[in-house]
């Protein structure tokens, strides 16, 4: 749940296109203007090369109930993206300990989202636990099927332009 739901006003780093940070702001301000900020995303891959997918709950500030082939989020003030992303692991999946296998890094920019997001990959095959609500439904999809369920749901953009082009040079995820 993002912090602006409770009772804390969550911050986020405006950044310019090469991730210099220019200012804080509120989500919020950051949603409502599309102010590009730092985020990281991370896909997840089981030992036989299948990659996990999830709905997102009906609560996201962005592309609610849609689904995403990664798990991720906004990099705090302050926070290294490595850091970034083992927290997001542990908040959403519930994953305490994973090698972070880098993927780069890149800009992504539409009406809804403009961001510079550091990717990863790691293989984990669970259990997962989904104790902040950010998801709703998880499944694992075969690399033979993938094709078939982006066709068929709407998947998040900024995932698919920044994540499944990285995957396809990552070795598990080849069919």
């Amino acid at each position: 749940m993002s912090a602006e739901q409770g009772t804390e006003v969550e911050m986020v780093e405006e950044v310019d296109r090469s991730g210099n940070v220019m200012r804080l702001v509120t989500r919020a301000e950051m949603r409502r203007n599309n102010l590009r900020h730092r985020s990281v995303l991370i896909a997840v891959v089981s030992d036989d090369g299948d990659l996990l997918i999830h709905q997102r709950a009906e609560h996201k500030d962005l592309w609610p109930g849609w689904w995403d082939c990664a798990v991720g989020g906004v990099i705090a003030p302050g926070e290294a993206p490595d850091d970034a992303a083992r927290r997001e692991l542990e908040e959403e999946l519930g994953v305490e300990s994973a090698i972070l296998q880098p993927l780069g890094s890149g800009a992504y920019d539409d009406q809804s989202a403009s961001l510079i997001a550091w990717c990863y990959v790691i293989v984990h095959n669970g259990p997962f636990r989904f104790a902040d609500g950010e998801v709703q439904r998880a499944e694992w999809v075969k690399p033979r099927d993938l094709v078939e369920w982006l066709t068929a749901k709407n998947f998040l953009p900024d995932t698919l332009a920044l994540i499944l082009p990285r995957l396809v040079s990552y070795r598990s995820v080849i069919a």
